[in-house]
């Protein structure tokens, strides 16, 4: 939306500057985008006077000039046929920056006579395309400003043109009186009274128009006048000078007078030559097929719903878009019909992105005009019609009516500054609403017809708080709850999620975040793909169902690292897993994944393939970092997707699973087409039991001073027993003196006969009160034999 400064004051009394006024402008949400202003490139040049002119000796077309200027005589040579003594001339003097031939003036020799700057022409100024001689200035003091002599002689050069950026929710905006009308309410001048008289008709008008039944709701009104004996020539200077401005074309009086009220009113016209109606003229939807050549002289073919204008020979205008040429107004015009009519804004949208017409009537319509001003407008537009063209009106002929758009809303003062944040008197609420065109009794306040964005209280706020200026926001410290040092904000939850990012990632994994969503056959793999948990909605067939692992997005991007060639992998992903479609059914889980060798290949042969007991180090280690207890067991019975004699689960007891590790099944694998083997641990942090006590220190280190003891056992047992059963069996012995059990050997076949086989294991025992005697060592080792023989079926080998 473009407009002129001295277009702004036409509706707008105010001594503001420029600078002032672009500022409010965008603070108040019409974002300035542009300021042309012309005086900006011209207040260097002043004005002199030609005391006298020679002819140059060396040239025959030059003159040497003394020019009186505001720093006293200079000698200028000029070129230009019109320099003659006594004549008032624009000056350029050394360092100027000339605009118009992109040059900055400085002392220079002409054919051996130095010249000390220059006297313009209006092209050179960039005022005008006219270069046929300097400027002669009919009036002016030697050393003022030219910018200020333009200001006051010929002040369209020199107004400002400002174009600012409307959002779709501010229609009323596209009219300068509404930018107008937003300025005054921040206290940026006073909005000037613009009193619409009716200009009364004096003859009735032989046009007839109708609005069929089906078309009311794209056309609630309809209206219009003939002014006849009007004479369409060239728009007077003024009018040109500001569509200029805001890069429109001038073509004639009529055409002029509505595309100013386009921009002035946001009030889009339309002037129909009466000669070349036929009949009456008729609001109606296309039937489909019809062909219109628009203003724009294209053809157009109309579908089927399209509202259009028609007389008797057919359609003469796309309503609300573009009028036809058939109908349009030439220099020979002498009888016209003016229309001003209410559109629909959602159908004239649809009919202009059908037809792919850009005009200005459309860009208004689609986002919402003032319904109550369609009569208005047609009243102004008439007597700016009589003032330049002349004619006689007819009387004023309509159909349809104006739509009802009252509607009000409460305004809560109190509210209003709890939502701003700031002190807003509600004086000036009301003050600011009432500036702005909305009406209040009592607390209800009526909106305006301009304002269709307007829907509800939230709205008002809005309005509140943009006039009164968001820069006045002071930030202010929120309340504390309680005294003292603050709580922690985050929960015991959340500190447990980044204690277990910052340790794998410590431990070199790199961190995923996956989808939620992942394909049916790949949740099944993993315990879900149920109906409980699929998505009603999908974004693909490949996020159809709620993960009820990490594993799963993990895999699929191991899988796509590997068939770009990166085959070593290790990631991790923190968050949720669900096992039901209802509020809460889900969990958080830690999940690692190492695909791959441990490291690239080295002369040294470091580097080996990931094993189960690289998985197993790095959940202990995380789980470590999540406080769950050193003292664990580890059993077996993990789920399906695991190897099954390659994995354990880290358990508190039978019941309590803080997490598994192992080698996934080769049928997982090849089902995710991942090249394994790969090893994997999932950590349930949420059964990890919380401190008993908190504190925001560690506790103290527990350091034994007595003698530890330990001894060793070899049990002989079925080959098939897993060397864990008996490890968990010698531990339970004394869960209190036993510090660990360690497998130290293992041997198979000799003496010890088919299916057998031995295991060594190392007991520590750490008291804590007093050294372990000889007999109660004794007594916990009898102990230990007992629970392993029970465990296992085996003996103690002798």
């Amino acid at each position: 939306m473009k407009f002129t400064l001295s277009w702004l004051k036409d509706h707008l009394d105010t001594q503001a500057s420029l600078d002032e006024i672009t500022y409010a402008l965008t603070d108040l949400g019409l974002e300035v985008e542009e300021i042309s202003n012309p005086a900006a490139r011209l207040s260097d040049f002043t004005i002199g006077k030609v005391l006298q002119a020679e002819k140059h000796p060396q040239a025959d077309r030059l003159k040497v000039c003394k020019v009186d200027t505001d720093e006293g005589e200079l000698q200028i040579i000029c070129g230009a046929p019109n320099a003659r003594e006594g004549i008032t001339v624009v000056v350029a003097k050394p360092g100027v920056y000339v605009p118009g031939i992109d040059t900055t003036i400085g002392v220079g020799k002409i054919r051996g006579i130095e010249s000390y700057g220059m006297m313009a022409s209006e092209r050179e100024m960039e005022l005008s395309d006219e270069h046929d001689g300097i400027i002669e200035l009919p009036s002016g003091e030697v050393g003022d400003r030219f910018v200020d002599w333009l200001a006051e002689n010929d002040p369209a050069k020199v107004d400002p043109v400002i174009e600012i950026a409307i959002t779709p929710n501010r229609p009323d905006a596209l009219g300068v009186r509404g930018i107008a009308r937003d300025l005054a309410a921040r206290g940026i001048g006073t909005l000037k009274t613009h009193d619409v008289t009716p200009v009364p008709g004096g003859f009735p008008c032989p046009v007839p128009v109708t609005i069929e039944p089906d078309t009311l709701d794209g056309c609630p009104l309809f209206a219009g006048r003939v002014i006849r004996g009007v004479r369409n020539g060239a728009s007077p200077q003024w009018l040109q000078d500001r569509l200029r401005a805001i890069g429109l074309r001038p073509i004639s009086a009529l055409v002029d007078i509505t595309n100013y009220f386009t921009f002035d009113r946001n009030r889009p016209l339309h002037v129909f030559d009466v000669a070349k109606v036929a009949g009456g003229l008729r609001v109606h939807r296309a039937q489909g097929g019809e062909t219109l050549t628009a203003l724009d002289e294209k053809s157009y073919a109309l579908s089927q719903g399209m509202m259009v204008i028609s007389d008797d020979n057919g359609a003469e205008s796309i309503a609300g878009i573009m009028g036809g040429l058939d109908t349009g107004v030439t220099g020979d015009t002498v009888d016209v019909f003016l229309e001003s009519a209410f559109w629909d804004h959602v159908q004239i949208a649809l009919t202009g992105r059908a037809l792919k017409i850009n005009s200005d009537a459309r860009y208004r319509f689609e986002r919402g005009v003032d319904p109550e001003f369609t009569l208005q407008g047609l009243e102004l537009a008439t007597q700016m019609i009589l003032d330049l063209c002349g004619g006689e009106p007819s009387e004023v002929v309509s159909a349809g009516s104006v739509p009802d758009h009252a509607r009000a809303y409460k305004l809560d003062a109190a509210r209003v500054q709890s939502l701003v944040g700031m002190e807003i008197a509600e004086a000036e609420q009301r003050q600011t609403l009432t500036r702005l065109g909305f009406r209040l009794d009592g607390d209800m306040a009526h909106v305006p017809s301009w304002r269709p964005d307007v829907q509800g209280e939230a709205d008002l706020v809005e309005e509140v708080a943009r006039v009164a200026s968001l820069t006045r926001l002071q930030g202010r410290p929120l309340p504390r709850v309680t005294h003292g040092i603050p709580r922690p904000v985050m929960t015991p939850g959340q500190r447990r999620q980044q204690a277990a990012r910052r340790t794998c990632a410590a431990l070199g994994y790199n961190e995923c975040v996956s989808y939620s969503f992942i394909d049916r056959s790949s949740a099944a793999l993993f315990g879900g793909g149920d109906d409980a948990t699929m998505l009603e909605n999908p974004i693909s067939s490949e996020m159809s169902h709620m993960r009820p692992a990490l594993l799963p997005g993990l895999l699929q991007a191991a899988a796509r690292n590997q068939a770009r060639g990166f085959m070593d992998l290790a990631l991790f992903e923190v968050g949720p897993v669900f096992h039901g479609g209802e509020p809460g059914a889900q969990h958080d889980l830690v999940t690692g994944l190492l695909v791959g060798r441990t490291g690239p290949k080295d002369v040294h042969g470091a580097a080996r393939a990931v094993d189960v007991f690289d998985a197993k180090a790095d959940i202990e280690a995380v789980l470590a970092a999540l406080g769950a207890p050193a003292r664990v067991q580890i059993m077996r019975n993990g789920r399906e997707w695991w190897h099954p004699g390659r994995h354990g689960q880290i358990c508190l007891g039978p019941k309590k699973v803080l997490g598994v590790f192992g080698e996934l099944h080769p049928r997982v694998l090849a089902a995710m087409d991942v090249k394994g083997p790969a090893m994997a641990f999932t950590i349930w942090p949420d059964e990890v039991p919380l401190p008993r006590k908190s504190s925001a220190t560690r506790a103290a280190l527990t350091l034994r001073d007595l003698q530890a003891v330990e001894r060793d056992f070899a049990f002989v047992v079925d080959e098939k027993v897993e060397a864990l059963t008996l490890i968990n069996a010698a531990a339970g012995a004394d869960k209190q003196l036993i510090e660990n059990v360690r497998v130290f050997d293992e041997f198979i076949g000799g003496s010890l006969g088919e299916g057998k086989k031995s295991l060594a294991v190392t007991v520590r025992m750490q008291p804590a009160k007093e050294t372990l005697k000889e007999a109660e060592i004794e007594a916990v080792c009898a102990r230990i034999i007992e629970k392993v023989v029970k465990a296992t079926g085996g003996d103690l080998r002798r």
